[in-house]
């Protein structure tokens, strides 16, 4: 029998599979998809509708078993977006973060990188598309980031050289996490340097954690552990839900190459 939940925080998260779809849910907006995330759960929209008629393919069998739930209006053709919480999730400590060698000493070496906070937020989440295959970015997903950023729940980092923009990370924050949805880069290294100069303007407003979404590689090599589901969510219940405010101070690159006791997020813009 389908399972279907009126609400995000009606459901719950501890019976969703480790490794699949967690849930089904057409409702794109900005209200849905901030209350998804404090759940524990991020979207994956289907870029077309061959990608829509597959999962009703795959996982249909799962839905009609009540396996997998469905979540909001009945009207709503669920498979068009699936709603994933990986366990165990792959997050970045902000106490444990680090560049590569060869990375930092490019930095030292005056690589000319400035880095600021939510000065194009628009515009790295467009440039995240740019490219990408599949095209989970759609159009009804970034207008609604965009009204959460517009609220204060959604921030960017960029990476500037020359007044360019060649890297940035963007996502949602949610209490002591906050959940990086996407980076770019145009530069070799700039989406790291993004990511490690997030990782120090929530340490210092009192951040806990960036949650990674999806295991990799990369990840692993910046620091990247592993956290059970269960304990990822009462992480994200732990602190009250608003926004932590980071340092949004443009400071230069290079800054993250030096010891952490002296990679500060604080000073005059100079930038």
């Amino acid at each position: 029998m389908v399972n279907r939940c009126p609400s995000w925080e009606a459901l719950d998260v501890g019976k969703a599979p480790p490794d699949g779809p967690a849930a089904f849910c057409a409702d794109l907006s900005h209200t849905s998809l901030l209350a998804a995330y404090r759940a524990g759960y991020y979207p994956f929209p289907a870029p077309d509708e061959y990608a829509r008629a597959l999962n009703e393919v795959v996982y249909g069998d799962q839905v009609e078993e009540g396996r997998i739930p469905l979540v909001g209006d009945e009207s709503a053709d669920p498979y068009a977006v699936s709603w994933w919480s990986p366990d165990p999730r792959p997050v970045l400590p902000v106490s444990a973060m680090h560049l590569s060698r060869s990375l930092a000493r490019r930095l030292r070496n005056r690589l000319p990188w400035w880095t600021s906070l939510d000065l194009g937020f628009e515009r790295v989440v467009r440039e995240c598309r740019t490219d990408r295959v599949p095209q989970w970015l759609t159009d009804e997903l970034i207008t609604s980031l965009v009204r959460l950023h517009d609220l204060g729940h959604a921030h960017s980092v960029e990476v500037w050289e020359d007044g360019d923009l060649v890297g940035g990370v963007f996502g949602l924050l949610i209490g002591p996490v906050f959940s990086m949805d996407s980076m770019f880069f145009r530069r070799p290294g700039a989406s790291k340097v993004a990511v490690t100069d997030l990782a120090v303007r929530f340490a210092q407003a009192g951040g806990v954690l960036l949650d990674a979404q999806r295991d990799s590689p990369l990840v692993r090599s910046m620091g990247g552990a592993l956290l059970t589901r269960q304990e990822y969510v009462r992480l994200l219940r732990s602190t009250p839900r608003d926004g932590l405010p980071m340092p949004a101070v443009t400071l230069p690159a290079s800054r993250l190459a030096q010891p952490a006791d002296t990679c500060s997020a604080d000073g005059p813009a100079t930038h």
